[in-house]
């Protein structure tokens, strides 16, 4: 795709922080966190490709990472300033390639529990892979059939829980699984080969802080435990509870985290 106008949320005012938001969930996410930092930060919180009117997905090839994180590109300062980078679930994959392909522009970057799948399967960290494949099987279906009623109840049971998705109104599921469909191509974009673990260390900045809760799921467990297992001066921060989805459901126990990662 050429070029691409990104949508994206503004708040606040003062140094330029860029949040890049999970899959299904969109810009909205930040909002509890936009109104906890907006009288020290400016604040941008970016719609990927198919969330709110950035557009959709280009179906002639698989997306890559590269091709999310380009997106951020139209947000950065113009001056040549930095910025603070925080990026949750595929919005953090996203943010790590993002701080490569503009690496003189992120001062900081903050990850919560992000899931380049990939490294899973490099690592050999087999049971962990499988959960991860078992659920892009489920959504890759889903976009061949069309039953993303299906997928959608997979997912939400998966990341937020078995009973997530009974426990939800019916309108709460059809807007659920229609905002599961960008997901299609997101997986393309975790699950294809990028950099290695040794690059990922290599080439993010000093400045990274990994946020994870104790409680999350098997597959996000073990791609936190390798980006920890090679020495470096990044930051690890677990939370006792919450899970993956904590940046949604628990904002007040992940939002004081976030900001003291910024400062």
């Amino acid at each position: 795709m050429g070029h691409v106008d990104i949508d994206c949320l503004e708040q606040g005012d003062g140094p330029v922080v860029v949040l890049v938001h999970s899959s299904v969930a969109g810009a909205r996410q930040w909002r509890s966190l936009m109104d906890d930092l907006a009288d020290r930060y400016r604040l941008f919180a970016v719609n990927l490709f198919g969330y709110g009117k950035t557009p959709k997905w280009d179906k002639s090839r698989d997306q890559t990472l590269e091709d999310q994180a380009k997106l951020l590109e139209g947000i950065l300062p113009k001056d040549g300033s930095q910025v603070r980078l925080v990026g949750h679930s595929f919005g953090g994959s996203v943010a790590m390639k993002a701080s490569t392909l503009f690496p003189d522009r992120v001062r900081k970057l903050v990850l919560i529990e992000p899931n380049p799948f990939y490294l899973l399967r490099q690592a050999d960290r087999r049971a962990a892979f499988q959960e991860a494949k078992g659920l892009h099987d489920q959504v890759k279906e889903a976009g061949a059939t069309g039953n993303w009623r299906k997928a959608a109840a997979e997912f939400a049971d998966y990341w937020t829980g078995a009973g997530s998705w009974a426990a939800m109104s019916e309108d709460r599921k059809a807007k659920f699984a229609e905002a599961l469909k960008p997901n299609f191509h997101e997986w393309d974009a975790v699950m294809a080969p990028d950099l290695s673990l040794q690059e990922w260390h290599r080439r993010l900045p000093r400045e990274t802080t990994v946020i994870s809760a104790a409680d999350t799921v098997l597959s996000i467990r073990e791609l936190v435990d390798l980006l920890a297992s090679r020495d470096s001066e990044w930051k690890f921060e677990t939370l006792e509870a919450g899970g993956h989805m904590a940046p949604l459901s628990r904002p007040k126990l992940v939002n004081p985290v976030i900001e003291r990662a910024l400062e």
